[in-house]
């Protein structure tokens, strides 16, 4: 959701500040607001749109200071307006706060000021937030915070500078993460990790329920109950650099090039080649052979892309796992009557580790005696600690908000993980697993080999520019590649894109087949190719233009389809890792062409850590 960075030490706050905004762009783009503490006075500068406003705004009227905070505003409680952009202030200007999460009673708490007489400037939860801690406050600032916590219902993660003091201020957690760094004489915090790199490794992801001091001197961290708790301060392992677009004109095009080194990176140590020992989960699967051996369901559980990952994982648990598979959304999961206990594997998948419905699945299943993993690319998330298991999918930090490279982390990942259940299920022999893991590893090799052909999907994207929507299909693990590859198309193009099994053409969607809609089919050469094939030429019949994602040597695509792209061949259960790529790359371009802001879509954000 929102992004919040923090900085308290002899740098110019205004720089850190917006540096840290920048990286984090990607978690709000409506609005952006920062606050500067000059003596005993704090400057408020805040705008409409990106930081890039802010920092024009600053060039013309600058702030400066050794104690800062900025926000980068995904607009939930009131419009994308000045007067909503945060940071916010209370009327004596005595506590100013910017806030990622929402605030359920702030109604409540706003009657109760404005009869009173307070007056608020803006439409906002966040603004109560701050009249209420100033209502509070005397001359102790953490029992203010404190009490303050103790009447508000929601998720929160808040950063509270008071007017009175320069050298400190405070962090708040209940929901929405904030990560916290710390340097000789300097102490950071930010929403995410990747916005402290540039300055530090040296970082405490704060807990549920915690209030952090921080000042020159380091960390204090308390209880909402004020009790002081032992700091956890631990060194991430990820460098500046990930961070950084390079010569890449896309956070999202840097990622996708990246997706071969990812692959091979998740695989590591992982898998052997020929004559070794095939899948060796080591010690990241938590559960023993013989739990694996007496587990009977596998509920497969996310959002968004992530589910789709999840979806291609459940038709390999089908083939292999010998459970009842579950593939669901986390914000249906949560509201159904879940058969959940010990004989029940709950797999949550996330990419930040921080979906909110997603957490709240993962406690709902734990509490109903399931046996949890997490699969994630943050081991110090939520999620992680929530669930206390984790297979790291090893992707680094991803920027683009539409996902590409922890997809295919995830892909890998999931599938290592159900081909070692099937294996001590009995349902993986030898002679299929050492084959599977030796295509395995080859296959960053042939996605690489895609990925030098983006010139002919970007020329495919340009025949295809002014369709006014597309519809995608496919069979088995393939239609789950089609949902993901409508969703790229339309999270950062905007245009219309849905995704059906291909069985289901004639139960509706045939209706809306036109010259104008093309039918994206993924269809490589596997056990479901011939039906898939059928459905094309029904497709073909009614005029609508067909692209096909098959494999090299289908001589027999190329008399159904309008354009082609073939994808190496390889097994039939590692399809999706080749078939997904041409179109990520066919979304970017057709975005690209249309002059969309590809890193940065409208109305999404990367992490949607409130529900």
């Amino acid at each position: 959701m929102c992004g919040i960075m923090g900085y308290l030490g002899p740098k110019d706050a205004v720089e850190v500040v917006l540096g840290g905004l920048e990286c984090l762009e990607y978690r709000g783009y409506d609005s952006a607001g920062i606050a500067l503490a000059e003596g005993r006075k704090i400057g408020i500068s805040k705008c409409v749109g990106s930081v890039a406003n802010l920092k024009a705004q600053l060039e013309k009227n600058p702030l400066s200071g050794k104690l800062g905070i900025g926000h980068t505003r995904w607009a939930t409680h009131g419009g994308v307006t000045r007067e909503n952009a945060h940071p916010h202030v209370d009327a004596d200007g005595k506590v100013v706060l910017i806030h990622n999460g929402i605030i359920e009673n702030f109604h409540e708490l706003g009657e109760e000021f404005s009869k009173k007489g307070a007056r608020f400037a803006s439409e906002t939860d966040t603004e109560i937030v701050a009249f209420l801690i100033s209502s509070l406050y005397e001359d102790d600032p953490l029992l203010a915070i404190r009490e303050a916590c103790a009447r508000l219902r929601g998720s929160f993660a808040f950063v509270i500078l008071f007017a009175n003091i320069s050298d400190r201020y405070y962090c708040v957690r209940k929901g929405p993460p904030l990560v916290l760094g710390t340097a000789e004489g300097e102490a950071f915090c930010a929403s995410d990790v990747t916005a402290l790199l540039p300055y530090t490794r040296n970082i405490l992801f704060m807990e549920d329920d915690e209030i952090a001091e921080l000042s020159a001197e380091g960390v204090a961290l308390y209880g909402f109950d004020g009790t002081p708790k032992e700091t956890r301060t631990q060194t991430v392992d990820w460098d500046a650099s990930m961070t950084s677009k390079g010569m890449y004109p896309h956070f999202m095009l840097k990622e996708i090039e990246e997706q071969g080194s990812i692959l091979r990176r998740t695989l590591t140590g992982r898998v052997g080649g020929a004559g070794e020992e095939g899948i060796d989960l080591g010690k990241e699967f938590p559960f023993s052979e013989e739990d694996a051996r007496k587990f009977r369901r596998i509920h497969l559980v996310a959002c968004g892309t992530s589910c789709h990952a999840a979806a291609v994982a459940g038709r390999l648990a089908d083939k292999f796992a010998d459970m009842d598979v579950r593939v669901e959304a986390a914000s249906e999961y949560r509201y159904g009557n879940v058969i959940c206990d010990a004989h029940t594997l709950a797999i949550f998948v996330s990419q930040s580790g921080e979906t909110a419905d997603t957490l709240a699945a993962a406690r709902q299943a734990r509490a109903r005696g399931a046996r949890c993993l997490a699969v994630t690319n943050a081991v110090n998330s939520s999620l992680a600690r929530e669930v206390g298991s984790v297979l790291e999918l090893r992707a680094g930090p991803e920027i683009g908000v539409a996902a590409t490279k922890t997809f295919i982390g995830q892909l890998a990942a999931l599938t290592l993980l159900v081909l070692w259940l099937g294996k001590r299920k009995g349902n993986l022999d030898r002679e299929k697993e050492l084959r599977l893991t030796e295509e395995l590893a080859r296959l960053p090799l042939k996605l690489e080999k895609i990925l030098g052909q983006g010139e002919s999907l970007r020329k495919m994207a340009e025949r295809h520019k002014d369709a006014f929507g597309f519809l995608f299909i496919g069979r088995g693990a393939s239609h789950a590649i089609g949902m993901e590859g409508a969703l790229k198309l339309k999270e950062i193009s905007y245009v219309h894109a849905e995704a059906h099994a291909a069985g289901e053409m004639k139960h509706g969607p045939i209706a809306i087949l036109d010259v104008r809609l093309p039918v994206v089919a993924v269809v490589p050469k596997d056990d479901l190719y011939e039906k898939t094939l059928s459905n094309i030429q029904e497709a073909r019949a009614r005029s609508a233009p067909i692209i096909a994602i098959a494999s090299e040597g289908d001589e027999d695509i190329r008399r159904f389809s309008d354009d082609c792209f073939f994808i190496p061949r390889t097994e039939n259960e590692l399809t999706p890792f080749l078939t997904v790529v041409p179109l990520q790359l066919f979304a970017y371009h057709l975005a690209s062409l249309l002059g969309k802001e590809i890193d940065r879509p409208r109305n999404l954000a990367k992490s949607v850590t409130v529900e």
